[in-house]
């Protein structure tokens, strides 16, 4: 075990001294050595309640005959973070939490680990670590929040969102967005429609790293803390084992979350971070797989923002693995891979029963024969974009409008509260990219006030940012190549006619090749709006969206 480099011998004396100080006993220190990794705070409501949740995991870890230790991890709230400044730092921190909790488990010599995570980029930062440590590991989150409840009906976060463009264009009063405001968030945990922190809570179940229900018991159920011991005492069978990540983390259980992503309808942003997490376990994910996935796999479930169901129905329709037993009567799963249950995905889903095919539909049934992403490619994209395609109403799944073009989302969102955006147009945001941004913020207030003023049916947008989970409508993001490194998003004028056809894959400007030359030779790059500080180096390692979004390793 790598604890006992540091704690056996006479030579380590210094080291358990230390120990002891923390009050570890001699009996505590024979035994392996557990860090847990808590995103507990105060100021996320998905993390309030991991405190909890750390304690049980503990509890688990002490009765299958290890020592936890608990060392912190960082949580941006993207909703806190949403509209300002504050969302440049959402993103970034995902590499932030890699980093550090990378140096918190080397340093002091862990034999294994449990994360628990929960938000936006604390899930994909700790699978990014687990990847990068290769340390036995297993997760277990905080939990989605149940859903609130207006007028009779179940609402969720992005519905307080789509009210204030509602009440701006006068369609609801002052009373009514306040009792959006006072509903629509009702418990702890993260926010209750398939937004990123749950897209990517269940697809950590999809990749092996979590236990079943990991991505679905509600927050403020009894039946997480039971999960939490659960995990606490599996990971000491994964480090009797030697299951490690990239055991299981293998191109197959890439492979079978992106198929899973594209039956659950997942955020876009789980193909920044799919790659990423890829990437650190040394395997290359082309987000072009997904057209292909997309094709075979029928989306089965419309979750909010995408229809009226939430993470709470889900659960009671029997969860992750109920989906993927859907989908494995296609036979598109890898269902022979090796899990963090010590069993095989066949093994862990063989048991589960569909029980509600309103919320899973069956395959036979499904709200569509593809999947609920698109990667679209053309001359305004060459590299790529995303688009959350089970959240787009039909009418707009083909559109062409004239661009009205904003260089940052301040003046996007001032056209749109003022009127000044209208049927048929394509409203453009750029330089918000990875480097331009810097940080790649999400756009999820244009978006809404796009579809609290009537125009979801009409208007799309594009970006080279990106979109919170809680956005629906024709919203285009990650565009690559970006504005910043003259991508041809930089290029388009006010009035170009764009063309969207995103069940077949394009998306074009009407702009000759001869013109976006003459446009290209033109451009300039412009200075960057931050210039010291975490963003600015940032900035400058960042990768395109298409990439993940990783960070370039400088030369040696």
């Amino acid at each position: 075990m790598i604890s006992e480099q540091i704690i056996n011998g006479p030579q380590n004396a210094p080291h358990r001294a230390l120990f002891h100080a923390l009050g570890f006993t001699e009996e505590e220190l024979k035994r392996p050595l557990v860090g847990i990794v808590s995103s507990q705070n105060e100021i996320v409501p998905g993390h309030m309640n991991i405190d909890k949740i750390v304690e049980a995991v503990k509890l688990g870890v002490a009765m299958a005959g290890g020592t936890p230790a608990v060392f912190p991890a960082i949580a941006v709230c993207d909703g806190i973070a949403m509209g300002h400044q504050g969302m440049k730092y959402s993103l970034v921190t995902r590499e932030l939490i890699a980093d550090s909790t990378e140096a918190m488990a080397m340093a002091h010599g862990f034999d294994a680990l449990v994360m628990i995570p929960n938000c936006d980029k604390n899930v994909p930062g700790l699978l990014m670590a687990a990847a990068r440590l290769n340390l036995p590991t297993i997760f277990v989150s905080g939990g989605p929040m149940l859903a609130g409840r207006v007028d009779g009906c179940k609402v969720s976060f992005s519905a307080a969102s789509e009210a204030v463009g509602a009440y701006a264009a006068g369609k609801i009063s002052a009373d009514k967005l306040r009792e959006f405001e006072e509903k629509t968030c009702p418990t702890c945990g993260s926010c209750s429609g398939m937004y990123t922190a749950n897209s990517m809570n269940c697809l950590t179940e999809v990749l092996g790293m979590g236990l079943p229900g990991n991505g679905t018991i509600p927050a403020v159920y009894s039946e997480r803390i039971r999960l939490a011991k659960q995990a606490g005492m599996q990971v000491m069978e994964l480090l009797k084992r030697n299951i490690r990540p990239r055991d299981i983390m293998t191109p197959g259980a890439f492979r079978n979350a992106l198929t899973m992503d594209m039956a659950l309808g997942c955020s876009t942003n789980s193909m920044l971070h799919l790659p990423a997490i890829a990437h650190e376990a040394g395997i290359e994910l082309n987000v072009d797989m997904a057209n292909d996935i997309s094709d075979k796999t029928p989306n089965l479930c419309h979750l909010a923002p995408a229809g009226p169901h939430h993470m709470e129905d889900l659960y009671e329709a029997g969860g992750v693995y109920a989906v993927m037993k859907e989908i494995d009567k296609l036979g598109l799963l890898d269902t022979g891979l090796l899990t963090c249950t010590g069993k095989t995905v066949a093994e862990n889903i063989a048991g589960s029963v569909n029980k509600n095919p309103e919320v899973i539909r069956p395959v036979e049934n499904p709200y569509s024969t593809t999947g609920g992403i698109a990667v679209l490619r053309g001359n305004l994209a060459p590299d790529s974009c995303v688009v959350k395609r089970s959240a787009v109403a039909p009418e707009m799944l083909k559109h062409t409008g004239p661009a009205r073009v904003f260089d940052c989302e301040e003046d996007a969102m001032q056209a749109i509260q003022s009127g000044r955006i209208v049927d048929g147009d394509v409203v453009v945001i750029r330089y918000e990219g990875p480097k331009g941004g810097p940080g790649m913020r999400e756009m999820l207030n244009p978006t809404s006030a796009i579809v609290g003023r009537g125009l979801g049916s009409t208007v799309a947008l594009i970006t080279d940012g990106r979109f919170s989970g809680a956005t629906r409508g024709a919203a285009i993001g990650h565009v690559s190549p970006e504005a910043a490194v003259g991508g041809p998003i930089a290029l388009v004028q006010e009035g170009d006619i764009i063309d969207i056809d995103i069940m077949a894959n394009r998306i074009n400007m009407r702009v000759s090749d001869e013109e976006l030359a003459r446009r290209k030779a033109q451009w300039k790059p412009r200075r960057p709006r931050i210039t010291t500080g975490y963003l600015a180096r940032y900035a400058a390692q960042v990768t395109s969206g298409n990439r993940g979004a990783v960070l370039q390793a400088p030369e040696l």
